[in-house]
């Protein structure tokens, strides 16, 4: 899996061989159902809330008279079936964390990066660096390099003025290696690397077949 290196002028600078542990791997769907439904698990707040009977406030004392009205025997003002009372099975505070084993995380981020490689949609450049903020220069030159729709990984230290230059480019999308997902990378069509985006990635995801390695 040889892949050239480019610039932002789309001239090539250098080739790089992606690792087959991390972009050759067989694909999964149902991986990646699970880890992005349970990033999606994870994002719920679980704060929407309604007061129930006993939480409203308002009188007990009994409305009217039990008997002689036609009306309805009715205890107190805080029922559910009048207005400004109780709700009845209304939504309650509570979590909707999911839990997913570390190893089904770490394989399904490598099954969207080998997914990827296999539409050949991955782009890999020496750096985002800029001299000035332009988003226009920026849509430019990504058009150059043929995608509209893309998420760009860098290191931690993202140059400020290319990130500014993304900002208001609705289809783009600029985050560090320690962001990158399965939802994101399943979102947008095209990943566009820097060169050293791809080592801490490596660094990341093979951590631990080095350490099973090194035990054997």
């Amino acid at each position: 899996m040889k892949y050239d290196i480019n610039n932002l002028d789309s001239k090539k600078v250098g080739s790089i061989t992606l690792n087959k542990d991390i972009f050759g791997v067989p694909i999964r769907k149902d991986i990646l159902k699970n880890v992005v439904n349970w990033q999606f698990a994870n994002r719920r707040q679980g704060s929407n809330k309604v007061k129930t009977r006993s939480e409203v406030s308002g009188t007990t004392a009994k409305a009217f008279k039990q008997k002689g009205t036609g009306r309805a025997r009715r205890g107190n003002l805080k029922t559910n079936i009048l207005r400004g009372g109780g709700v009845t099975h209304g939504p309650v505070l509570r979590t909707h964390k999911k839990k997913l084993p570390k190893k089904v995380r770490k394989l399904g981020l490598k099954i969207a990066l080998s997914l990827k490689e296999k539409e050949k949609k991955i782009i890999i450049l020496d750096n985002l660096n800029l001299n000035k903020i332009s988003t226009k220069n920026i849509s430019i030159k990504l058009k150059k390099l043929g995608t509209e729709s893309a998420l760009l990984i860098d290191t931690k230290k993202i140059d400020k003025n290319f990130k500014n230059s993304t900002l208001n480019l609705h289809n783009i999308n600029l985050i560090p290696t320690f962001g990158l997902n399965v939802y994101d990378i399943l979102k947008f069509n095209n990943l566009i690397f820097t060169k050293a985006a791809l080592k801490e990635i490596e660094k990341r995801l093979l951590w631990f077949l080095k350490k099973k390695m090194k035990k054997k």
